[in-house]
């Protein structure tokens, strides 16, 4: 389709893509001095009230939506939604290369989880989550796109499961002929969806299972010649996770198997679950090399090997002379750490300092957003470390017990465990 070269204040630039729901440019905001991306209903859609009514209600949908995992949505002109200009590349385009590592697929997994728990609290189901309306940003940060098909769901409406009102099912199509018919990816349905009935958050957890499953393996989880093989597949073939790779944590393995339940009953009930058992596979699975010593320094030290060796077994030697008895063990000390006030510890693990002074940990707020906070064990009092916001798991200390390493936002992160501004040591 051709468009103008501007629309409103929006000078268009460049074509970004097309789907279902119509065509994605590149834009630049001339009041704001920013590039946004714009979705256009087709002009031959424009007089559907069906098709208006679904490219509203994702404007609604959208504008409901604030968090930093959910590509948000900046206004509406006529029939053009304008959206966040979201850089790097989808999911899709990364599996294409081959499979995510486990260490880098999990903080990915971690993050839609997080945004599908944002809008499933709003009664917000997406219904078409699927790598291609997932981006990676370069810095790291998840973005889902594309809440087009997504229904805001009332508590007691299609959470009870059962036939859909078949005025209001999906629909698969370009225009629906009847009523009944199923919207969404194929590959990336829940049973329910394939069989047009009521859906609700569980079908969204599915589709992450599906999701995670291929950015571990780079292979569909479902697959078929045509969409009817597909809908087959994800209705009877085997839920087979002999692809994933050997060092996926069991915690996956598991997460995998309940989100993948073809009775919804027996399904992961909300998403925030799966948010937590990725948070504890991958405190085991995230994995920080140590420093290695210059090649020259190595050589340096290389003369004195040998006699450094011949002391380290003379000290040996007189240790099992001199030390044979067993020094007494002292008793084991036990107490309790609350979390500070108004705050959750979650699932994120502690680290205490290499002197065994302080202790760090994740804690969340009232907003539900992560920080850093660090504990004096001489002290009763908990201080947070701004600058810290969003960290996930894996703490570590510096070994002399001044800087706490962390994760945000796909960096590896340090802090002063006296607080001051957090610096980036890698990606």
């Amino acid at each position: 389709m051709s468009l103008p070269s501007s629309i409103a204040h929006y000078r268009i630039t460049a074509k970004l893509g097309e789907g279902g729901m119509g065509e994605v440019w590149r834009a630049t905001d001339t009041k704001l001095g920013r590039e946004v991306a714009i979705k256009v209903l087709p002009e031959r859609f424009a007089a559907d009230p069906d098709r208006m009514a679904r490219f509203r209600r994702e404007a609604q949908v959208l504008a409901s939506l604030n968090h930093p995992n959910i590509a948000a949505i900046y206004g509406v002109e006529e029939r053009t939604i304008v959206m966040e200009l979201v850089p790097g590349d989808t999911l899709a385009e990364l599996v294409a290369r081959g499979p995510v590592p486990v260490a880098e697929a999990l903080p990915m997994a971690r993050q839609i989880a997080e945004a599908l728990e944002a809008a499933h609290e709003k009664g917000i189901v997406h219904r078409d989550l699927k790598p291609a309306n997932v981006k990676v940003t370069p810095a790291g940060v998840i973005k889902v796109l594309d809440f087009g098909l997504a229904m805001a769901v009332s508590a007691a409406g299609s959470a009870a499961g059962g036939q859909a009102d078949l005025n209001t099912s999906p629909t698969l199509t370009v225009r629906a002929t009847q009523a009944g018919m199923i919207m969404g990816t194929a590959a990336y349905m829940s049973p329910e969806q394939a069989r047009g009935m009521a859906v609700d958050k569980r079908s969204d957890i599915w589709a992450f299972g599906v999701l995670l499953y291929e950015l571990l393996t780079a292979r569909p989880m479902f697959s078929g010649d045509t969409i009817s093989d597909t809908l087959a597949a994800v209705l009877r073939a085997d839920i087979d996770l002999t692809a994933l790779p050997p060092d996926t944590p069991p915690a996956i393995r598991r997460l995998l198997r309940r989100c993948l339940e073809r009775d919804r009953k027996r399904r992961l009930p909300d998403i925030g679950v799966a948010r937590l058992e990725i948070d504890e596979a991958a405190a085991g699975v995230v994995e920080f090399p140590a420093p290695v010593a210059a090649p020259h320094a190595r050589a340096a030290f290389r003369w004195w090997y040998a006699p450094v060796a011949l002391v380290t077994l003379a000290s040996l030697a007189l240790a099992v002379v001199h030390l044979r008895e067993t020094p007494p063990q002292p008793a084991p000390m036990r107490f309790q750490i609350p979390a500070p006030e108004k705050t959750d510890f979650g699932n994120t693990g502690m680290a205490l300092s290499p002197d065994g002074r302080q202790l760090a940990f994740i804690a969340s707020g009232a907003d539900g957003r992560p920080m850093l906070w660090v504990r004096p064990l001489d002290s009763v009092a908990a201080h947070a470390l701004p600058g810290t916001e969003g960290a996930v798991f894996a703490l570590f200390w510096s070994p002399d017990s001044r800087f706490i390493g962390f994760l945000v936002g796909g960096k590896v992160m340090k802090i002063e465990a006296a607080g001051g501004p957090p610096q980036t040591l890698c990606e």
